[in-house]
């Protein structure tokens, strides 16, 4: 992985020492709260519902095992001994004392580690697969081209103020697991068959503008079909200056990029954009093949053994071991070299809010990591962990480490992997809670042998239009809403991410939240009815059209509201019963 110079560790020790300076000021009266927010903002501190938030850099998803101890060691000291895995494949901290950030922020330093960029009207984390590369399916390894475009994004002067966040996703593999297109830019990296200089093969990439998610859910569009690589960084800098330029900055909920795009359509965007690049091809930011080979050393490949493709004693193991079979059979990921396969550790246990981690639970990971993995690990979009390298002889012993730590929940891929936000019990923004949510849809399906039969199925939670859960693209999406001071729910279904990305549709008016679970229910019994055999949800949702879970959702809704309504209180609080004992644990730690 990417490891500091000496220049890149200058620039965040004076970063720290700046916002150190910044914090003193304010708190000396000097410098105002109005002030103060862009600076505070510009390193990763929110003001939320119950206090400061912090947000942490995870770049791309990498991390180091030394870092992950060190967001364990930061989460003991300085919050309450968690962290929360976000979307952005970034993590939160939501109890940090406002006055202890600065040296939250110098203890991340000391383990090259900022929070630059994580909030603020930027260009926020660069992600990625997280699989890339050892995914048999990838051209080539993206996370050079996101180490190269996150040191051109760092600190840029012309793009600190843009009109709004902006987010990009990389791609280099056949299945997008990025999800580029619901990114302001995404980027799929792909082999040109007649490059410029006419060399046959040469590596470039495709570019899409103009997705995203949130309150205008939009699937970003082709903008050019083939950009060869040294000419990225030009090119995004045209991009982000027409955007710059022309992005609304009057109406925060039109300042994105996808409004302009709409606004101006793709050909006279892309009109400009090309236009635009005419003045900066072949300048000063044109990416040399010596640049790019400089980031990429940072990623050759670790010191694989010399493996046989299969390891008995794993396949021994997957015969003799139901729960150890059902765990590979989920949780284990093909790699690209013989003898070694991939994990992820489910972030995603009953009972849990999904994309928390515990400082015991990342000291354990940390442990695998160094032990079977090289010392690496990577956050997933999905709020989960995956350990990259692992020997297939390992997996075992793997495996029973990770479940003595509430790390082996055999769900991936299923109704129970959940992307959730932290929802209205953190975040200021929300308009209803979406963790007691996930924990009601937990205790309704908490039979595994069920959720296998049900088989991949996406479900995904936000708690307000600003769709941190990513609710529009999964199978099954829930948004909270508000009426009239009250929490409400809708409901989307047959939305997808990868390479077929699209947004779900709305089934109709929102539920009560202790409708949802069962609602849930209903949806999943359309499926089980109507499908065929090789079908997943999505496939039948596509066959047969949302007219059939429409109905169901909403047949006898007066009987089930009447019933609900005898016990309203009752259901309330078990529909809260996770979210109340977190907050109650963490209030009297």
């Amino acid at each position: 992985m990417y490891r500091y110079d000496s220049i890149d560790q200058q620039i965040i020790n004076e970063r720290v020492v700046q916002y150190r300076g910044q914090i003193e000021r304010h708190q000396a009266g000097t410098l105002s709260d109005d002030e103060l927010r862009p600076l505070r903002l510009q390193n990763g501190l929110y003001i939320q519902r119950h206090g400061p938030m912090l947000r942490i850099a995870i770049p791309y998803g990498m991390l180091a095992a030394a870092q992950l101890r060190k967001l364990a060691e930061i989460s003991r000291r300085y919050d309450r001994s968690f962290g929360h895995f976000t979307t952005r494949q970034n993590m939160q901290l939501n109890w940090p004392k406002f006055e202890e950030t600065p040296e939250i922020l110098g203890e991340l330093a000391s383990v090259e580690m900022h929070a630059v960029q994580t909030s603020g009207n930027c260009v926020r984390n660069i992600t990625s697969d997280q699989f890339a590369g050892i995914a048999p399916d990838e051209l080539t390894d993206p996370r050079p081209y996101c180490e190269v475009l996150r040191q051109w994004s760092t600190f840029h002067p012309e793009f600190a103020y843009l009109p709004r966040k902006f987010k990009i996703a990389v791609n280099a593999a056949a299945e997008d697991r990025a999800v580029i297109r619901a990114h302001d830019v995404g980027l799929e990296i792909i082999r040109n068959e007649s490059s410029e200089n006419g060399e046959i093969g040469e590596i470039g990439v495709k570019v899409f503008v103009g997705g995203g998610l949130g309150r205008t859910p939009v699937i970003g569009k082709l903008i050019r079909e083939y950009l060869p690589r040294r000419h990225l960084l030009s090119y995004l800098d045209a991009v982000l200056r027409v955007y710059n330029r022309y992005g609304r900055r009057d109406n925060m909920y039109k300042a994105r990029i996808k409004i302009l795009v709409n606004a101006l359509g793709i050909e006279e965007f892309t009109r400009q954009v090309e236009d635009e690049w005419s003045h900066l091809k072949d300048g000063p930011t044109t990416l040399t093949d010596a640049e790019f080979d400089r980031v990429a050393r940072h990623f050759a490949p670790p010191a694989y053994d010399n493996l046989p493709a299969e390891d008995l004693s794993f396949v021994a193991h997957l015969k003799e071991d139901k729960a150890f079979a059902s765990w590979a059979k989920r949780c284990v990921h093909a790699h690209k070299v013989p003898g070694y396969a991939a994990i992820t550790l489910s972030l995603k246990a009953p009972g849990v809010p999904p994309g928390d981690i515990t400082d015991v639970q990342m000291e354990a990971v940390a442990d695998l990591a160094e032990r079977f993995s090289f010392g690496e690990l990577r956050v997933t979009h999905e709020q989960n962990v995956v350990l990259s390298d692992i020997r297939k002889r390992d997996l075992y012993a793997v495996w029973k480490i990770a479940r003595t730590h509430a790390l082996a929940t055999p769900n991936i891929g299923l109704l129970t992997d959940m992307i959730c936000c932290p929802g209205g019990d953190l975040c200021s923004l929300a308009n209803a809670r979406s963790i007691p949510i996930a924990d009601a849809v937990q205790k309704k399906f908490d039979d595994l042998d069920y959720l296998y039969d049900i088989g991949d199925i996406s479900l995904n939670i936000s708690g307000c239009m600003n769709s941190c859960g990513h609710h529009h693209v999964a199978n099954i999406g829930i948004l909270g809403v508000d009426k009239n001071n009250e929490e409400w729910y809708q409901i989307t279904v047959g939305g997808q991410q990868g390479n077929s990305t699209t947004i779900g549709k709305v089934i109709g008016p929102s539920f009560y939240a202790e409708e949802v679970p069962l609602v849930i229910e209903a949806l999943v019994n359309v499926y089980i009815e109507q499908r065929t055999p090789e079908e997943r949800f999505i496939d039948t949702f596509d066959r047969i059209g949302i007219e059939p879970f429409k109905q169901r959702a909403y047949a006898g809704r007066d009987k089930r509201r009447s019933a609900n309504s005898a016990a309203s209180s009752e259901t309330k609080t078990v529909a809260s019963t996770a979210a109340n004992e977190m907050i109650t644990k963490v209030a009297n730690a």
